[in-house]
């Protein structure tokens, strides 16, 4: 399956749990919930995955969790707040910088359309 149909599916889950759950809640309800919808859907999905950091030759355990990764390939950064802002999409391009992956979804469940919360980021 390529990337592009991953985020697809992923994209669709993320609606499905936006109109059952609505906007307003905590990012880890959505987590918890997309995390259930992708597993059940046959995906290959990690939760709260350690990023150590790569400095002077050396990783660093600094405490980055990567909120999802679908198929070791996408990665998830969840969010729950009034307006993505430049930095979030700052911080999405270190995570897939750092972690190597090369396609990222910020995905932002506070707001009355999810398409209007969703960004596709290429590393």
């Amino acid at each position: 399956m390529g990337d592009f149909d991953i985020t697809e599916k992923i994209i669709g889950e993320a609606i499905y749990v936006h109109r059952n759950l609505g906007p307003g809640l905590l990012e880890s309800t959505y987590q918890n919930c997309l995390y259930h919808r992708l597993k059940s859907i046959g995906l290959k999905v990690e939760k709260e995955k350690p990023l150590p950091v790569f400095f002077d030759g050396v990783f660093l355990e600094c405490g980055y969790r990567l909120d999802l990764v679908v198929d070791d390939s996408v990665v998830l950064e969840l969010k729950s707040i009034k307006k993505l802002k430049d930095i979030h999409k700052a911080q999405m391009i270190t995570y897939l910088k750092l972690s190597g992956y090369r396609i990222g979804l910020l995905i932002n469940f506070n707001v009355l359309r999810l398409v209007d919360g969703l960004i596709r980021l290429k590393n």
